[in-house]
Formats: structure tokens, C-alpha cells, sequence
């Protein structure tokens, strides 16, 4: 490999409350020798900046990043928060430099500062931003027993997490709030959830959660086919035990899409993505309320990321990029819907779709007669009375069609 004679031009300099006095050597004099300093406002002021080579960070973010490269013929310094590459500026800024051209020079992240202060091991504690994200992210990692560090948005973030935990049955859960960590206005306070009460909460904090539930908590198990009643839905949802088989028919890995179409409820495209957080989904519902419906589901489940298409396949599939796996749970019964999803199909993706009728079951007998693929039928049955005694009654049969594209 050639190598480059470039040396590095970028330091990020990752920064506590402290300011300058928390800083090692090498990251003051880099400060001291920068001809370009980018960082936030209160960055700036804890490192007293020259405002005449300084450039507070915009909105958004990267509208700083075409200066920041102008000044390449000089030493440029970015300033951030802690460990510039946990939830922080470093991975955007390493889009747009090389790595051999900057120099990273980060401090303890809020997550480490926050394990020092309450002792807990961080290689046990779940941690996750909420700064910019939806607040409902944290909900597939509510367990009983676990221990969160959630980065909040503001001072309001805690609030608004101690009602969601209540509300879902948590209130027993306790909340360290840590504010401004590593400098003199550091202060620490907790609360139960259903006993939240502190105000004046510095924008600056980390909320630590000791998680713990009643009976009527709502946990979000680890494994496919939650319980039907837990989704909104008009009866159009696959079944709990038919969606924990699709799911696994799908077969989910990192980073993967999913083309959920005709989603009805959205529960496959949710369940898919909550298999993992790096996993990514849209359903395709052409029905305003069905569509309504999914955003709402999504969310109660904690995957607000969830992308709803409001429109008919396979008109609505034009824009959305080719996927690693569809499932077709509704409108298979037209040709062109299944034409589309075998042209857009990635190579080794997974075509799942699921029948009933007897004209959707001609229709995936013929696709597997025409190209492969596997053909399974789930039979259910479930407990039911009769009169006085019981029997299981048996749900419709479904025949499922599974390929994997060569």
C-alpha cells in the first residue's frame, strides 16, 4: 500500500467540564499552536478560545465541516465532549478526513464518569443516547434487574424518562441524574419514577436507571412472536406464533433491510427490527389508518426508526433502497408486486411470503414450482371450550414460501 507524506493537520480534542486544567499536555499545546478552532459555544469558553480563529459548531452540524477543510494548510483543532468517537463528533468528522490526518486525543466519555461515581461496571451497564433521537429508543432495553446510562437531550430528558418508565409499568425504577460531570457544578440526584420531582436539571446530564418493575410491567422479550394483543391492530396482523416463524424465516443479521409489504399492523417489520439496533425496515401500507397504526405501534415498541410508507405497492417501493429480505403479507395477489420484490431482491436475500387463501396458495405453489425455494405449512392450534369441556380448535393454515435469492 502507498503510503502518504501527510501528516496530520486535524487534532480532536476531547474535553470535561474542567476545561483546560483536565487536559494532558499534548492536547493544551495543540490548542495553544491551532490556527482553527471549531467546537460548541461553552467549548470554546472553557479553553477561553481567540474568537478570531474560532468557529462555533452550527445547525447543523456539518455546514462547519467545508471550513474546517479549507483550513487544511494549518493546524486545526476540534473540540468535543469526552471520547470524540462514543455518541460523539469524531465518526462524522472521520467521513470526511482520513485517519492519518488527524490526531485523537479523547476524555473519560460521560458513561465512564458516570460508572466512577456510582461504581457500577460499565462492561455490564446498557448505555444509549437519546440526544437527538426519540426518547422511546430505551424501551427494548428495559429489563427487570438492568442498569442504564441513558445521555439525555436537555434538562427535561429525565422527566420525560421517569413518566415513559411509570407508564409502562416501571415506576420503581430508580433515577440517578449526574449533572455536568468533571467540573465545579457537578451534583448528583435520584428519584423513583413514579416519584420524579427534581427540578432545575442542568442540560448537561446523564440519567442512570436501576431498573425495576411490578407484575403489570411490559418487558420487550429478546425472542420473535409477541403476544398479539400487545399491537394495535384491526385483525390484519400475523399471528404470534406464525410471526415468530416468519421472522426466523427472514433471518435477520447486522445492518440488514427489510421491505415489509402490505404491513397491515407493521408487527413483522417490528419484530424484525428489534432483533437488533443496527437492523432497518419499512412497511409498505397503502391504508392511512393501517399506516397511522404501524407509526404507533413502532413507537410503543421502541423502534421509532421505523420507516411507514403510506402508499401502494408496487408504486411505493420506486424510492426505497433494495432490500436484504421482504415479506409479502398482503397484496401477493398481485403479479406485479411480486415481480418487483424479486427484481429489487439483493443477491442471498430472503423472500418470505405467507398465504391463506386458496388463490395467494396457487400463486406461491406456482413461484416455487417456477423458481425454488422452500414450502412450509403452520398449522396452529389453540385451547377452546366446548360446552363444558375443552378442545383445540385449529386456526387457518398457512403455507409460507421461502427463497433465497441466487
Amino acid at each position: 500500500m502507498a503510503e502518504t507524506s501527510l501528516s496530520p493537520w486535524l487534532t480532536i480534542v476531547g474535553l470535561g467540564e474542567d476545561g483546560l486544567d483536565g487536559l494532558s499536555p499534548a492536547a493544551v499545546s495543540a490548542i495553544a499552536q491551532a490556527g482553527f478552532i471549531v467546537g460548541g459555544r461553552r467549548h470554546l469558553d472553557l479553553v477561553k478560545a481567540n474568537p478570531a480563529i474560532s468557529l462555533a459548531w452550527p445547525t447543523p452540524l456539518k455546514d462547519a465541516f467545508p471550513a474546517i477543510l479549507a483550513h487544511r494548510d494549518r493546524p486545526v483543532v476540534v473540540l468535543a465532549s469526552g471520547d470524540p468517537f462514543f455518541f460523539g463528533v469524531g465518526s462524522l468528522l472521520a467521513e470526511i478526513v482520513a485517519p492519518h490526518e488527524m490526531t485523537v486525543l479523547p476524555a473519560p466519555s460521560s458513561f465512564a464518569l458516570a460508572a466512577a461515581r456510582l461504581g457500577w461496571p460499565g462492561q455490564d451497564v446498557v448505555r444509549i443516547s437519546v440526544h437527538g433521537r426519540m426518547l422511546e429508543r430505551i424501551l427494548p432495553h428495559v429489563q427487570f434487574g438492568a442498569r442504564l446510562f441513558v445521555l439525555s437531550w436537555d434538562g427535561t430528558t429525565p422527566a420525560k424518562l421517569a413518566a415513559l418508565l411509570a407508564s409502562r409499568g416501571f415506576g420503581h425504577s430508580r433515577l440517578t441524574v449526574l449533572e455536568a460531570m468533571g467540573g465545579p457544578r457537578e451534583r448528583h440526584r435520584s428519584a423513583l419514577a413514579d416519584a420524579f420531582e427534581i427540578a432545575d436539571i442542568d442540560p448537561l446530564n446523564l440519567i442512570a436507571v436501576e431498573v425495576e418493575g411490578g407484575a403489570d410491567a411490559r418487558v420487550i422479550p429478546f425472542t420473535p412472536g409477541l403476544p398479539d394483543d400487545w399491537f394495535e391492530h384491526d385483525g390484519q396482523i400475523s399471528k404470534r406464533e406464525v410471526r415468530a416463524l416468519t421472522v426466523a424465516a427472514l433471518r435477520p443479521t447486522r445492518g440488514e433491510t427489510l421491505w415489509d409489504v402490505g404491513a397491515g399492523s407493521g408487527s413483522v417489520a417490528i419484530e424484525w427490527m428489534l432483533s437488533d439496533p443496527s437492523l432497518h425496515a419499512f412497511a409498505i401500507e397503502e391504508n392511512e389508518t393501517r399506516a397511522a397504526r404501524i407509526t404507533r405501534n413502532a413507537l410503543s415498541f421502541g423502534v421509532p426508526d421505523l420507516k411507514v410508507i403510506e402508499e401502494k405497492a408496487p408504486a411505493g417501493l420506486g424510492g426505497l433502497p433494495d432490500p436484504d429480505a421482504i415479506f409479502i403479507g398482503g397484496g401477493s395477489g398481485d403479479p406485479g408486486v411480486v415481480q418487483a420484490c424479486l427484481d429489487r431482491l439483493q443477491s442471498g436475500g430472503r423472500l418470505v411470503i405467507n398465504a391463506v387463501t386458496i388463490e395467494t396458495t396457487a400463486e406461491v405453489f406456482a413461484l416455487q414450482a417456477r423458481l425454488g425455494g422452500e414450502l412450509t405449512q403452520i398449522a396452529i392450534s389453540r385451547l377452546d371450550r366446548i360446552g363444558g369441556f375443552h378442545a383445540l380448535r385449529p386456526a387457518l393454515p398457512v403455507i409460507q414460501w421461502t427463497w433465497v435469492k441466487p
